[in-house]
């Protein structure tokens, strides 16, 4: 077999680094769209991801939101689920046992109300060997502070991300809310505070309203928006990000194809994060890396890092 036959029959290769883990593609869960792995074992082998991303963990467990809580939207969808979640003593004792089993790498998200809850959550999941990497959901309030967001003050985020960085042994990406007037400034704090990669963007603030009713579709009256209406806010995000820090970035928002995760790649994020698919299709993240694998051959590329960054200035 010639040179030119073995290129053609070469799979290329899809694996990309983010903050010193090395994954074989760049397609993950994004958080709270995955459960903690159990819920999608049955469609798919979870090794055919890039990581697993869990549900976002608290130091204890949360009932969430009263119902109703979900509400379909054109090209999306609301939630306003609450950050329901285990606990991170029963994600130890019962989740990871499950997720042992894959050689993906667990990303472990989580969050707090307080400073004191975000330093104890990074000290449990630093000495879970089992988790290689930490996603710090930043879009929560501080209740000793009159409720402020965490992640709409720059300050604000980078204390929690210095404070968490200081107590966690493992690498730490943060994930950036949009309900903000200048993404890049909160990039920089929270880079400049000890982040190893960026994940933006987590949902946007919705209202929906039954007009028949005339009534919230949620109980909680506001929820997240996700889902393909989105994805050109989070694509213009990322952009701006990537061109505001040094670190990596991870693109997520409105994914449901691989066309869809190329425009991040594209644009220089160096993974990808798929949520509200999930919900429509399980097999959504397997179908995106098939196709990510297909362009590569179709554009004789034999690294998906030839993708990244890509973007033509004219």
């Amino acid at each position: 077999m010639n040179n030119t036959s073995q290129q053609k029959n070469q799979r290329p290769s899809l694996s990309v680094e983010i903050a010193g883990l090395r994954l074989k593609n760049p397609v993950m869960p994004a958080s709270g769209t995955f459960g903690y792995g159990q819920e999608y074992a049955p469609f798919f082998d979870l090794d055919e991801l890039g990581a697993i991303v869990t549900k976002g963990l608290s130091l204890h467990p949360k009932a969430g939101n009263p119902t109703p809580r979900i509400a379909e939207t054109t090209s999306g969808m609301l939630n306003a689920i609450g950050l329901q979640n285990v606990g991170v003593e029963d994600f130890i004792r019962d989740k990871m046992a499950f997720l042992r089993q894959f050689r993906a790498p667990v990303i472990a998200n989580f969050f707090g109300n307080t400073l004191e809850e975000y330093g104890e959550m990074a000290r449990r999941l630093s000495d879970l060997p089992e988790v290689s990497a930490a996603e710090l959901n930043i879009s929560c309030p501080n209740v000793k502070k009159g409720g402020i967001v965490f992640g709409t003050d720059p300050q604000a985020a980078a204390e929690v991300v210095s404070l968490v960085r200081r107590h966690l042994d493992k690498p730490l990406i943060v994930k950036l809310t949009p309900n903000v007037t200048d993404i890049t400034v909160m990039a920089r704090a929270v880079e400049e505070a000890g982040a190893d990669a960026i994940c933006c963007i987590n949902t946007l603030t919705g209202m929906a309203v039954d007009v028949h009713r005339r009534k919230l579709r949620l109980a909680n009256g506001t929820g997240g928006l996700s889902g393909p209406a989105i994805r050109p806010v989070a694509v213009r995000m990322v952009y701006q990000v990537v061109q505001t820090v040094k670190v990596p970035v991870i693109g997520v928002g409105g994914i449901t194809k691989a066309e869809d995760a190329l425009e991040f790649l594209v644009v220089g994020a160096r993974a990808v994060q798929v949520g509200t698919a999930n919900f429509v299709d399980p097999l959504a993240m397997p179908k995106i890396v098939e196709g990510l694998e297909r362009f590569c051959r179709e554009q004789g590329m034999d690294d998906i890092n030839e993708v990244i960054g890509s973007l033509q200035s004219t």
